[in-house]
């Protein structure tokens, strides 16, 4: 009895350890180029950056950025952040998809969302748009913004409004 408690104390004391480990490096997602690169689509878990309190009323500046980072929560009490495109439709921030993706999943359970855009984090929550011209709107602005990108129907995409502070 005694050597399965060492054990189980053992094990517990690791996840502790690698846990805090994690929170302190905070392990997120690479912004890459080739996003076709396995490590570049892989998660991450907790977003650093500057917390941001101001309202934002206009997301155009990130029509200069890339990619930006999502943190959701899993219902293991873990946090889930990946790297994905936004688009801005009438001064709001969108996010969209449209394959089952873990983060949809996590949002739609849970709304409140931490944004990693450049340096900073926004904690926001997200809106699910079920208007199908808000949606076909957001996904043409989204395709401006990403030439490469394959639009999906208007019907097959997930598509999420930040909502002000």
């Amino acid at each position: 009895m005694k050597k399965t408690l060492k054990i189980v104390g053992g094990i517990f004391i690791c996840m502790i350890l690698l846990l805090a480990t994690l929170r302190a490096t905070g392990f997120e997602p690479r912004d890459c180029a080739n996003a076709a690169s396995w490590s570049c689509r892989a998660p991450g878990l907790w977003l650093k950056g500057e917390l941001v309190t101001t309202p934002v009323n206009d997301w155009s500046f990130t029509d200069k950025i890339q990619t930006i980072k999502v943190q959701t929560q899993t219902p293991f009490l873990l946090p889930h952040s990946v790297s994905i495109w936004c688009a801005v439709y009438k001064d709001n921030l969108y996010v969209t998809s449209y394959r089952g993706r873990l983060w949809v999943e996590d949002v739609i359970r849970d709304p409140h969302v931490r944004l990693k855009i450049g340096g900073q984090i926004y904690e926001r929550k997200l809106s699910l748009v079920s208007d199908s011209d808000e949606k076909a709107a957001v996904l043409q602005a989204k395709w401006q913004k990403y030439p490469q990108w394959k639009v999906p129907s208007v019907s097959a995409a997930t598509v999420f409004r930040v909502l002000p502070e």
